[in-house]
């Protein structure tokens, strides 16, 4: 079983498949093992890795909150590559994954050939902040209070998870057995220390319009706290492309991961033959007709 020593904890990896490095960074009600539908399509053309946060088994579980945060799940994305010995790779992460790519790219832009951000920035939207937090102690609290099958039964019935549920329940039935047999102190732990304390993308503006990493946008109609975060990072970042996945929701790369797969596999084609391009100034235009010189 593979672990990489990162930052004074374990963490499991798995990886698979030559050429250039992709990392799979998941979301909080996942694992390596929710990236295995991108792990099986990658690993025919890149070295695929995908790893367990810290606080997912056989990842260890801090005890200590102060060892969970937003900087720290970004550090060991870096601490990771440093250990498999990789300058630089693509980075794809989903949800909790997302932002942990998202601050990764802001905070070792010399480290990612390119960024795809998924499923990010819910309890972003001012409005839906303080009930998010209060919304993510009730959670940890149950966590805490009922254990991991029990939580995993509300959280895997979320609004939007639920569109999961009605395409492929097979599907859905292993995402959700995968979170039932997590651990509920890591959960707890996470929810706490990174989820709850993490800024609104809509904090990062100042930063995100100087990222020159080639970044993708994804996100499922249906995943509601996500649209306006992700339509804001796509306008925000000079090098962001957007997908919108119709009449889905969160868990995008399971619940469609034909449409996931190709979008990443058509982005990564494109940076890697240096054909992904900042946005052209020209575009943004007070006027819908004319272009932004006569305007002015």
């Amino acid at each position: 079983m593979p672990k990489a020593r990162i930052n004074g904890i374990n963490l499991y990896y798995e990886e698979a498949g030559q050429g250039t490095p992709l990392v799979f960074v998941h979301e909080f009600a996942g694992e390596a093992r929710s990236w295995h539908l991108q792990m099986r399509f990658f690993a025919r053309r890149y070295r695929a890795i995908a790893f367990n946060a810290r606080g997912y088994p056989p990842s260890d579980v801090p005890d200590d909150l102060a060892a969970y945060s937003q900087p720290q799940a970004a550090d060991d994305i870096r601490g990771l590559l440093d250990a498999l010995g990789i300058r630089k790779a693509h980075i794809c992460g989903l949800s909790m994954g997302g932002y942990a790519t998202l601050h990764f790219g802001l905070g070792y832009p010399d480290r990612a050939l390119s960024l795809v951000v998924a499923g990010c920035g819910y309890g972003s939207v001012a409005q839906d902040r303080e009930q998010f937090k209060r919304d993510a102690e009730r959670a940890a609290r149950r966590f805490d209070d009922e254990g991991m099958a029990t939580a995993a039964e509300f959280y895997s019935r979320g609004p939007t998870r639920v569109q999961f549920m009605d395409k492929d329940p097979m599907g859905w039935q292993e995402f959700h057995d995968v979170l039932a047999a997590g651990s509920a102190k890591g959960h707890a732990l996470t929810l706490r220390g990174v989820q709850m304390t993490r800024p609104s993308v809509f904090e990062l503006g100042d930063r995100l319009e100087t990222l020159a990493v080639p970044a993708l946008i994804v996100t499922g109609d249906e995943d509601e706290p996500c649209l306006e975060p992700g339509i804001y990072l796509k306008r925000t970042i000079p090098t962001a492309g957007l997908v919108v996945i119709p009449k889905s929701g969160h868990t995008i790369n399971l619940e469609e991961p034909e449409a996931f797969n190709r979008a990443v596999l058509d982005f990564l084609t494109a940076v890697d033959a240096g054909r992904w391009a900042r946005r052209n100034p020209a575009s943004i235009s007070a006027s819908a007709i004319f272009p932004p010189e006569v305007t002015r």
